[in-house]
């Protein structure tokens, strides 16, 4: 079965400084129909004025993914990381047993945009851990966060896998789900079709007992979606 999120009917948040939308229910917005799906918790579409970002807050227990669209984030931790996260890059933040970190638009001219996403962790209590990476723009899928870490992924604390779909235009490839898995897919930018139901930017969906699904691109620009593989 495929059931869809689309981005329009999405909780909305706006501080002047931060234009947020959120998937799931998060901060103010509830929505008991739209907690999360399997260990995937939180997937805001944050878009950042110059300069402001949030200042230092704590988390425990999640794992936390920041792929930033545009401009640049300037991260700084209570493990000592201070880092600056480009446009394409992906960060993993492990909470674990504690972790205080500030984000913050890291141009004074440009804005910022950027994906937050929070998994759930399978084990608690665990070492706060940082990771960071550009896995780049290959046609095709590219997989960014695995248990394992294996091949150069993210390491993260969950059965859970994270990849990057790009598909060039008017081109289509073929997914396999493992039996007992659900998967969710959120579009990034550009169109996609899932066995004939279509998304655009900022749509997800939910995708439960199904073993093979065709992705399609069918615009003539590129595609890019995030594929969970979930428990």
């Amino acid at each position: 079965m495929i059931t869809l999120r689309l981005a329009s009917e999405r909780g909305k948040a706006n501080f002047g400084w931060l234009d947020s939308k959120h998937s799931f229910s998060f901060g103010s917005y509830y929505d008991p129909e739209h907690m999360g799906f399997s260990a995937l918790r939180v997937i805001n579409d944050d878009s950042v004025t110059p300069g402001a970002g949030f200042a230092t807050h704590g988390h425990r227990d999640m794992e936390i993914i920041s792929y930033v669209l545009e401009g640049s984030i300037a991260h700084k931790d209570s493990e000592g990381n201070v880092e600056v996260l480009p446009a394409g890059e992906f960060q993993l933040m492990s909470a674990g047993s504690g972790i205080s970190h500030s984000e913050y638009n890291a141009s004074k001219t440009e804005s910022l945009k950027f994906l937050q996403i929070w998994i759930q962790p399978n084990t608690l209590g665990n070492t706060p851990g940082y990771q960071q990476k550009n896995f780049g723009q290959a046609v095709g899928l590219t997989t960014i966060a695995t248990p394992t870490g294996d091949k150069g992924t993210l390491q993260i604390k969950q059965n859970a896998t994270l990849s990057q779909l790009i598909l060039a235009p008017n081109s289509e490839i073929t997914y396999q789900v493992t039996v007992g898995r659900k998967v969710y897919v959120h579009q990034v930018a550009g169109q996609l079709s899932i066995d004939e139901q279509n998304l655009s930017a900022g749509d997800g969906a939910k995708l439960t007992d199904i073993t093979t699904v065709t992705l399609v691109n069918p615009a003539d620009t590129q595609s890019t979606a995030l594929i969970f593989d979930l428990p």
